[in-house]
């Protein structure tokens, strides 16, 4: 996984088909709870799928702590050593829920 500056400033994550998802994970919770708007970005299967078990992991890490995660795929037109290849990029958008759990009306209290 390396970490660069792309896609307007913010930080990229790239993941490789070697990341280690637990590893990729607690860079994601980490830049969550920091602040920092994720980006990643994969380029082939194996790096996907490491992508994707990641954002999965990162999301029992944050839920417990009332943050709740998600990501919009998109693709993305890169350049490795001089060809052109095209890499699935992760936005990942963070909504705050402070721990509290979805709000139940008071009419349906008591009912089963």
């Amino acid at each position: 996984m390396q970490s660069n500056e792309q896609y307007s400033g913010l930080s990229c994550l790239k993941v490789s088909s070697k990341s280690s998802p637990a590893s990729v994970a607690g860079a994601i919770a980490g830049m969550v709870k920091d602040g920092v708007p994720v980006e990643m970005q994969a380029v082939g299967a194996g790096a996907v799928n490491q992508a994707i078990k990641a954002i999965a992991i990162s999301r029992g890490f944050l839920s417990p702590v009332g943050i709740e995660i998600a990501c919009v795929p998109s693709f993305a037109d890169i350049i490795i050593d001089g060809e052109y290849r095209t890499a699935i990029h992760f936005s990942i958008i963070a909504s705050f829920t402070h721990g509290t759990s979805a709000s139940v009306d008071d009419s349906s209290k008591g009912d089963f």
